[in-house]
């Protein structure tokens, strides 16, 4: 599933290429990703709507439109948001390094077409994702953001916050708060384990037993690993693209996530990996403590 790297890329990438075109149309072959209304009434109340900019909530995106209403989009396992100009809409331009005609690229279920001739396309391999129309003024209100916890690379989550939050679960496991949304939210399970190899601290560690330093170098790992994968458009470990229909860049200097089996490359112990919260954490037992 995309995180907040990920997320942002496309957040970011919306604003450049889309602001202020004009939805002339919208199809879609697979109407049940769209929640709380039928597709015709769903088309209908998007026509001729403006595009006023993009945000990012979490790992959710808000297309803020026209008529005081929202899309909001939720990406899920395999969705991502491809732009394609007029004339790639058509396949009049052949291009060898086209990342359009990848097949990870190739499954799309929802165009919305704009008047200019450009079109947002939404690919979904496993079709888990979600659209829903909201009201603007009620996006902030809304049952799973208000859950949210505070977002990881809010200016307002600093040092101080990061310990008062760990303050609240001293029983823990590190490797599991971090990948709470209802505390800080925008973390999985791909920069979790990448954020505490950094930090130098076991997944498994409670949160009760880390250290003043610990807690520091934890937080400062944070910043500098989403920011990092944020420059570098994000990770490709599955099906995650940008709107070019690219991958990202973060991973090709992944240094633990995947990696079990393979020598760490700041000593000479093997990467292991563990389930925490359902999921496959790695870190290296030797660097982490």
């Amino acid at each position: 599933m995309p995180e907040l790297p990920e997320v942002q890329t496309v957040v970011s990438d919306l604003n450049k290429k889309i602001k202020g075109e004009i939805i002339a149309s919208f199809w879609s072959d697979w109407p049940s990703a769209i929640k709380n209304a039928t597709l015709a009434k769903f088309k209908k109340a998007i026509k001729n709507s403006k595009i006023l900019g993009a945000r990012r909530i979490g790992k959710n995106i808000f297309i803020d439109l026209t008529g005081e209403k929202t899309l909001y989009i939720h990406l899920k396992m395999t969705g991502h948001l491809l732009i394609k100009s007029k004339v790639e809409s058509r396949k009049l331009k052949v291009n060898t390094a086209d990342h359009f005609q990848d097949r990870v690229n190739q499954y799309i279920h929802h165009i919305w077409q704009f008047k200019s001739g450009k079109r947002l396309e939404f690919s979904d391999l496993r079709k888990f994702a979600k659209i829903i129309l909201v009201k603007t003024k009620e996006v902030e209100d809304l049952p799973e953001i208000k859950a949210l916890g505070i977002d990881a690379l809010d200016p307002h989550f600093t040092l101080a916050k990061f310990r008062e939050i760990l303050s609240r679960k001293p029983k823990a496991l590190v490797g599991v708060l971090l990948m709470d949304q209802t505390l800080i939210a925008g973390i999985g399970n791909i920069y979790r384990s990448e954020i505490l190899f950094l930090a130098g601290v076991l997944p498994t560690r409670k949160v009760g037993n880390l250290s003043k330093e610990e807690e520091k170098k934890i937080f400062l790992a944070t910043k500098k690993i989403l920011k990092k994968a944020v420059e570098l458009r994000g990770t490709s470990d599955s099906d995650y693209r940008d709107t070019d229909g690219a991958p990202g860049g973060f991973q090709k200097i992944l240094r633990v996530y995947r990696k079990a089996g393979e020598k760490c490359e700041k000593c000479d112990r093997m990467i292991e990996s563990d389930k925490l919260a359902q999921r496959s954490v790695f870190f290296c037992p030797k660097c982490q403590k």
